[in-house]
């Protein structure tokens, strides 16, 4: 079973807004933190934002004022909230995040990745 799933990516429009959803499988009984990471092509991985459970965020300059990242624990999902794409904003997002299955035992598990695409 995947331990975590990110769905909603796509083609969109410059200017517009796409929520990306990361879903942890049903076996974890907690989300410790959650964070979302960005690739454009020819480009390293950067980490986007992160949330803690206690709801602390934190963003990278490039995408603060845009983007929002939310997670319930109660669901066991995560989103990322994107407004006013840049072409820039192209590119592989994975979600990443500390999760534990026993109570107190957190690991990191990462997602598969999906692919947004931002056209001009």
């Amino acid at each position: 079973q995947v331990p975590l799933m990110e769905s909603g990516g796509g083609l969109v429009q410059a200017g517009e807004s796409k929520r990306l959803t990361c879903a942890a499988s049903g076996s974890f009984r907690n989300i410790g933190s959650m964070s979302w990471y960005h690739q454009g092509r020819g480009q390293p991985r950067e980490l986007v934002a992160t949330i803690t459970g206690s709801g602390s965020t934190t963003y990278a300059d490039s995408v603060t004022g845009r983007f929002t990242i939310s997670l319930d624990n109660a669901l066991k999902m995560g989103f990322l909230q994107m407004n006013d794409l840049k072409p820039e904003d192209t590119g592989s997002y994975w979600c990443s995040a500390q999760m534990a299955r026993v109570p107190g035992s957190f690991s990191t598990y990462w997602g598969p990745g999906i692919q947004v695409t931002v056209s001009s």
